[in-house]
């Protein structure tokens, strides 16, 4: 008997998923929208396989607890299959191209998701692939998370459009996918950084643009008071990122200043809600009493990775 599917629409209306910045405001929404359809299902125990006989293969090479995990186990809940590549056990670690790795893994798998350093990696294999490309984490950008942002603030607040996040540490990845996805949810996004660990200035400016289509904001500054006054959401993340290991002396003398505390968090709205990325570092950039008090949702933030991952697994690959 001839198998019949539903006809279901494309939301990305691309291949991959690379940045928040190819998307629209309208298809965050849409896909915020399938992540909680995706997760009321899972909350209710029942079945949906879209993804059965489907493969995902998975490149790290960058370590990783969430992204792996989530991945793997949201392949697996939609009936699928994710099949865990290191990159020092690839091809790709003793000198195979980018392109012919792509090229390869496509006639293996349904789809690849690659967690590395370069950006320009992660765009070289979705140019070479034939089957959709993930980005889960670049230095330039953190998409999946910056999504799955988004889906907890609208549970926690029942809203995103005209929200304040206030941003406080490096103008890393986290912060550049966070500045677009604030930028097209209408949000007002605030970071409080120093001096020379601004966001990527191109991006920033690309932000603001979004910014103004959607009566949003964005704002940069160096006080954290500044940045974090009358925030519904206050957001931290590690001063030092993998990598940057060297660093590490040099960035926590430039960010002392800018630790999320009991007193910088007195000046966000007294309902605020603190999230994180993780992993976190007690003591550097955030306090215990804040991390796990009553105000924190990074656990339930951790938690809508999966969710959120689940839509983009969906979309492009079912």
């Amino acid at each position: 008997m001839k198998a019949v599917s539903l006809p279901r629409k494309n939301i990305l209306g691309q291949k991959d998923f690379l940045a928040i910045a190819d998307l629209s405001g309208e298809d965050i929404l849409e896909l915020l929208d399938l992540a909680k359809q995706i997760k009321t299902k899972h909350g209710m125990g029942e079945e949906y396989h879209p993804l059965k006989g489907k493969t995902l293969g998975m490149i790290f090479e960058k370590s990783s607890t969430r992204t792996r995990v989530s991945f793997e186990v949201g392949m697996f809940q939609l009936g699928g299959h994710a099949l865990f590549l290191s990159g020092s056990e690839l091809q790709i670690g003793r000198g195979e191209t980018i392109s012919d790795t792509a090229k390869v893994l496509s006639q293996y798998v349904d789809g690849i998701m690659i967690r590395t350093f370069e950006h320009s990696k992660v765009e070289e294999l979705a140019k070479s692939a034939t089957v959709p490309v993930i980005n889960g984490l670049t230095d330039l950008a953190h998409p999946c998370q910056a999504l799955a942002d988004l889906l907890t603030i609208q549970e926690k607040k029942g809203k995103l459009k005209g929200l304040k996040l206030a941003y406080i540490g490096d103008g890393n990845n986290m912060a550049h996918s966070l500045m677009m996805a604030c930028a097209k949810a209408g949000m007002h996004f605030a970071i409080g950084c120093p001096d020379g660990y601004r966001p990527e200035a191109q991006i920033s400016e690309n932000a603001k643009k979004e910014a103004e289509k959607n009566n949003g904001k964005v704002t940069i500054h160096t006080s954290p008071e500044e940045a974090i006054k009358d925030a519904d959401i206050v957001y931290s993340d590690v001063w030092t990122s993998m990598g940057q290991e060297k660093e590490n002396a040099i960035r926590l003398d430039a960010f002392k200043d800018y630790q999320i505390n009991s007193s910088l968090v007195a000046h966000a709205k007294k309902d605020f809600y603190f999230m994180h990325c993780l992993p976190a570092h007690r003591g550097e950039e955030v306090t215990e009493d804040v991390i796990d008090g009553s105000r924190s949702i990074v656990f339930h933030q951790a938690a809508n990775r999966l969710h959120a991952q689940k839509a983009i697994l969906v979309d492009l690959m079912a």
